[in-house]
């Protein structure tokens, strides 16, 4: 089964003038991934992530429903946001 987690935009690089890859905010954790498949993302914006691509624009709601699926389902604590955020995710 493959599991696309929505993250916060926190920052977005060029890299080689071709390749955007940004910092992308799961809860506690931040990790790199590819926008190739969302040229237009941008910095704020949810985004689907798989295996290091994000592969979709998710709206701010529908990614804290999600969150809110993984906390039932446990054993995914670092990947939800911290209590007491603004918005759930920094």
């Amino acid at each position: 089964m493959c599991l696309a987690i929505p993250g916060k935009i926190r920052s977005i690089e060029q890299a080689d003038g071709l390749i955007r890859r940004a910092k992308v905010v799961f809860g506690s954790i931040v990790k790199e991934a590819y926008l190739d498949m969302i040229p237009q993302a941008k910095e704020g914006d949810y985004v689907l992530v798989h295996a290091g691509v994000a592969i979709n624009l998710v709206n701010e709601e529908e990614a804290l429903k999600t969150f809110a699926h993984l906390e039932q389902y446990g054993g995914l604590e670092d990947l939800l946001p911290e209590e007491g955020l603004a918005g759930g995710v920094r």
